[in-house]
């Protein structure tokens, strides 16, 4: 028995426009969520256009073209603009008949590449039990038929599983939305063996420590202590009978234990540290969960992640900026404050999900509008962008 996906009603209406365009194919990427029982993608975006692909190309059409690394590039930055509970899918590809043959080995190769590309910026491990299975969508621009199959990108030498497509009217209209407001103080010391005092690498050094606390801590939501394996939403009343977009949101507190258990041994060690990097500032963390009887372990996970995940993105959006306006090589070592990009949200339109997305102090909305229109062909109206926090460093 295959995975079923559960599919917003509006992508349909956006694959068969994109079908209207194909010079010979076109692919993007499937967001959406994992649960156990079925999985929901709520949005399709196209891959961006290279320059050099706007010129018309002479001769047979051909997948040896297709640009993986251009792909995989765009599902990192798109991944970085999920919030937690939302990740990249699967991908698709809309082929004119004579390559269908070709595009699901293409399709197969893509998806591996992209959750390769993925996994390796993540710094939290997935769960034993959870879903690995991700979508390769294919569809014909001729004739608009719709082959969904799934492969587990856990095993290399996975074989392709039939899957259910299903469209389905306000799919998010009702999800549950949790949040909470981290506060971080983090305490990275360089060591004097470092060479070259690698910034970065201490960084994801240091944010590896720290995010092993934030998996050990403990969450309250609305102000309890919730057993992992209840469903979330037990003792509550559900909203019923409505498609319009209303959110059912917990807020989250987060406790980190502050030392270690008197049962388990520590063991300390000197080294010789020539300085230290310190991230400060409270940061906004936000996670979807679908309405189909979710548990509390769900929830909590996709916050866990989203708060991983934000701090860790910032941090490299502030490193790729400081090489592009500086240059990799940095003479000077003396104390310098640099202000982490702030975290702004943006609503989906017709859904009760919220995408998200950094802006440094001196970028305009313009700036935000362009991008989201370019990573996720979703136009944004300057009053619907959020920030959500103060500025940190």
């Amino acid at each position: 028995m295959g995975r079923t996906y559960f599919v917003e009603e509006g992508i349909g209406q956006y694959l068969t426009e994109l079908s209207t365009k194909v010079k010979p194919y076109v692919t993007g990427l499937l967001i959406g969520q994992c649960s156990p029982q079925r999985d929901y993608v709520i949005r399709a975006v196209r891959t961006p256009p290279k320059e050099q692909q706007q010129e018309e190309s002479v001769g047979p059409p051909k997948l040896a073209s297709l640009d993986e690394e251009w792909i995989t590039t765009h599902a990192s930055q798109v991944s970085r603009m999920l919030p937690g509970g939302l990740l990249v899918l699967g991908v698709f590809m809309i082929a004119t008949p004579e390559l269908a043959k070709d595009s699901q080995n293409a399709l197969r190769k893509l998806l591996f590449s992209v959750e390769k590309s993925l996994s390796k910026r993540r710094l939290w491990k997935p769960a034993e039990e959870e879903v690995s299975d991700r979508a390769a969508l294919q569809i014909c621009s001729a004739t608009k038929k719709v082959v969904c199959r799934t492969y587990d990108v856990q095993d290399p030498k996975s074989s392709a599983k039939p899957a259910d497509w299903k469209y389905q009217s306000a799919l998010t209209a009702s999800w549950l939305a949790l949040g909470c407001t981290v506060n971080v103080n983090i305490h990275i010391p360089l060591l004097a063996t470092s060479p070259n005092h690698d910034l970065e690498k201490n960084t994801k050094n240091g944010l590896n420590r720290w995010s092993k606390q934030i998996e050990d801590s403990v969450f309250l939501i609305n102000g309890q202590v919730k057993d992992e394996d209840t469903e979330l939403l037990e003792g509550q009343k559900r909203s019923r009978g409505t498609t319009q977009p209303s959110i059912q949101f917990s807020d989250v507190k987060v406790l980190t234990q502050l030392g270690q258990g008197s049962s388990a041994r520590s063991t300390a060690t000197v080294q010789v540290c020539s300085g230290s990097i310190n991230l400060r500032g409270a940061v906004k963390c936000r996670a979807y969960i679908h309405n189909n009887k979710p548990r509390v372990k769900e929830a909590i996970q996709a916050l866990k992640r989203d708060i991983i995940n934000t701090l860790s993105d910032r941090c490299e959006i502030l490193f790729e900026d400081l090489i592009l306006n500086e240059g990799p090589q940095k003479k000077s070592f003396e104390r310098e404050y640099h202000v982490l990009p702030q975290r702004l949200f943006v609503p989906v339109a017709g859904s009760s999900v919220m995408l998200s997305d950094y802006k440094f102090g001196d970028e305009a909305a313009a700036e935000i509008q362009e991008r989201f229109v370019e990573m996720l062909d979703q136009p944004v109206q300057a009053d619907d962008i959020h920030i959500a926090e103060d500025i940190s460093t």
